[in-house]
């Protein structure tokens, strides 16, 4: 549909905007009905025309003349607060006005409109001089307004004015930002003819979010200021608006809204730089058609997906509030409820602590049990092997010579002694008890991990028995701990008692080892050897030291100290060993206990002796009664936006063939 052009004197006398707005009326209805509905902030974007302009721009003055009406004017920022300008043709004769804010509608007579609004700013925004990102809606129903809805934003200044808060600019950056961003977004840029246009914080905010202009309208203002050049500067388009330039001229004065039509007329008719300006991009009238038509297109555009983004959030909510728990009102409901939950909490555990099942937490390593506890007892076993007990090498022989010398008494020669071998084996147990007691309080601390993150997983919706489960957990866990701690400790002290293996390992390794002993005793005593040596290597055992051996001239004590060393070799490798598995098998036999009996005492402290912790249950935490709330709140709004929606799409057919 082409658009009604009047140029010269006609458009003094025509209406603002012609009979198009009644194929535009029923599109914006639908629009503001859904932004009443504050569907906005459901995630839903809506087509609108957002009015930015550096401070003293002249956006009120163009406002005002599109609505015909006045507005808030001052020196400094009279836009405080996003102000949604809703005007609708209203065939009637009169003006009808009111305000919408903080859920109040005001009828505001004409000559008290700028005060009304300031009034209402005042109450959004505090008096005085700072703004506010909560909106006002002034709705104007008059005969000859075009039928548009816009968002008129603060103006943009860098410099705090008495009142005003230092990060002044920040702010109105941060709203306007917010507006702008979305591309649904249609930017209507007020730029003064007095300035360079490449130098307007306007133009660099809407080219962030914009950079080909597609959705931005430039209206020049107070052209009648700085007329020279004017036409070069709307035809080179250097500040790319790609949705062109509309000139107009701004009421001066008390000029009335039909003089000043007029006036605006005769000025680019005869003014000799803008009757050079195209007439199809000057005047009020000439931007009311455009804006009416970018407007239209841009709903008529975007409506579809906007009903499809509307389906898709309801359909989500639904979907979400009928998975909360519905809310307990019997014991019996809420017995069933804390059994169902752990019994899936159980389950869980059984298949991350026991079976190595990870499909609930495939991205979490942190909760793949099986597979962690293989790398605990592996980091338990290189630990134990590269201790420094485990290191033989180190003061060869000299512990044992003091543990014989200190066990001396009346004996066969030839017999080691009992005290001797035990004391040493002691020592060394004992220094690397704490390895075993490390490893068991490390993977009960991640048993406890574990547990508390399935619980909550499972029972989030229950807050009281989120907790009371939770503490119940661990408790249990501590519990188990404590138990599994002292078990290992008797495992060490076992270790400590004596020593003993029916491992065949140990005498296979240990008369290996002895076969080297002549070789030894020969190394140290240097019998025909020039110059002595300082170490002698061992098959199993490495490069060793023997200088320090020299000063014990008793053979015998040597061969004894010697085959006690080769003794505690072979059994420390079988104890070793012997520690590792135990530790993995006491460990996975307390998980199991845990996963598959233990667990089943959560529901006993749960429901305690009088029901209590049951009774808990049936009280809501406020997160979950609020987030209910909030999603039938939401799927209230969503159904009557998509209701509303729905009245109008038959009709965006025979729309769309009336622009062609």
């Amino acid at each position: 549909m082409e658009e009604p052009k009047v140029v010269g004197a006609a458009a003094a006398q025509a209406p603002i905007i012609s009979s198009y707005n009644d194929k535009i009326r029923p599109l914006l209805d639908v629009i503001d009905r859904l932004r009443l509905l504050m569907v906005m902030k459901e995630g839903i974007q809506l087509p609108t025309i957002v009015v930015v302009g550096d401070q003293s721009s002249g956006k009120s003055s163009v406002l005002e003349s599109l609505a015909g009406v006045n507005l808030p004017r001052s020196q400094g920022i009279c836009t405080r607060v996003p102000l949604i300008i809703r005007l609708q043709n209203h065939a009637r004769q009169g003006l009808e006005l009111y305000l919408e804010y903080n859920g109040k509608t005001v009828p505001v007579e004409e000559p008290q409109i700028a005060t009304a609004i300031n009034i209402a700013t005042d109450e959004v925004a505090g008096p005085g001089k700072s703004i506010s990102d909560i909106p006002l809606t002034l709705v104007v129903r008059k005969d000859g307004v075009p039928d548009l809805t816009m968002v008129d934003l603060p103006g943009i200044t860098r410099v705090p004015v008495h009142g005003q808060p230092d990060n002044i600019y920040e702010q109105i950056r941060d709203i306007i930002m917010q507006y702008i961003t979305p591309k649904e977004s249609i930017i209507l840029n007020v730029l003064s003819a007095t300035v360079d246009f490449s130098t307007c914080e306007s133009i660099r905010m809407s080219q962030q979010v914009d950079k080909n202009g597609e959705r931005t309208l430039a209206v020049v203002t107070k052209v009648d200021r700085a007329p020279e050049g004017l036409v070069d500067k709307v035809t080179a388009d250097d500040v790319n608006i790609g949705l062109g330039y509309v000139c107009v001229r701004n009421r001066i004065g008390d000029e009335s809204y039909e003089e000043a039509r007029k006036e605006e007329a005769r000025l680019f008719e005869t003014n000799a730089h803008l009757s050079r300006i195209d007439k199809s991009i000057v005047g009020v009238h000439v931007l009311a058609q455009k804006l009416v038509r970018i407007q239209a297109n841009a709903i008529a555009k975007c409506l579809p997906e906007i009903v499809k983004n509307i389906s898709a959030k309801l359909d989500a909510n639904v979907s979400e509030l009928e998975k909360m728990p519905k809310a307990l009102t019997s014991i019996a409901d809420a017995t069933q409820a804390m059994m169902r939950i752990i019994q899936a909490a159980k389950e869980s555990l059984k298949k991350l602590l026991w079976r190595g099942e990870f499909d609930e937490y495939p991205e979490d390593n942190t909760k793949h049990g099986t597979a962690r506890f293989v790398e605990m007892l592996n980091r338990f076993s290189d630990e134990l092997h590269n201790c420094e007990e485990s290191n033989l090498s180190k003061d060869f022989l000299t512990e044992e010579i003091k543990g014989l010398e200190d066990a001396r008494g009346i004996e066969l020669p030839n017999f080691l002694p009992c005290e001797a071998v035990l004391r040493i084996l002691r020592r060394k147990v004992e220094r690397i008890s704490y390895l075993p007691i490390k490893l068991s309080e490390k993977y009960w601390d991640y048993i406890d991990d574990v547990v508390m993150s399935v619980l909550t997983r499972h029972s989030e919706m229950y807050y009281h028995l989120k907790v009371s489960a939770k503490g119940a957990a661990h408790n249990l866990v501590q519990k188990l701990r404590e138990q599994s701690i002292n078990r290992v400790k008797e495992i060490v002290e076992m270790e400590k008692l004596t020593g003993y293996t029916c491992n065949p390992d140990y005498m296979m390794e240990w008369n290996k080892l002895m076969k080297q002993q002549d070789h030894f005793i020969n190394q140290i005593s240097g019998t025909n050897m020039r110059p002595l040596p300082c170490s002698v290597d061992l098959q199993g055992l490495g490069e060793i030291q023997i200088e320090h051996l020299r000063k014990h001239s008793d053979v015998s004590i040597l061969q004894q100290a010697f085959d006690l060393k080769m003794r505690m070799v072979a059994y420390w490798k079988v104890f070793k060993v012997r520690l590792v598995d135990s530790m993995a098998l006491h460990l996975r036999y307390h998980v199991h206990n845990l996963v598959h009996n233990d667990i089943d005492e959560i529901v006993k402290e749960l429901m305690g002796p009088d029901g209590h912790g049951i009774k808990m249950m049936l009280v809501e935490s406020p997160a979950i009664v609020a987030k209910r709330e909030k999603l039938k709140n939401s799927i209230k709004v969503l159904k009557e936006s998509k209701d509303s929606v729905a009245k109008i799409m038959d009709r965006i057919v025979a729309y769309d063939a009336c622009l062609v």
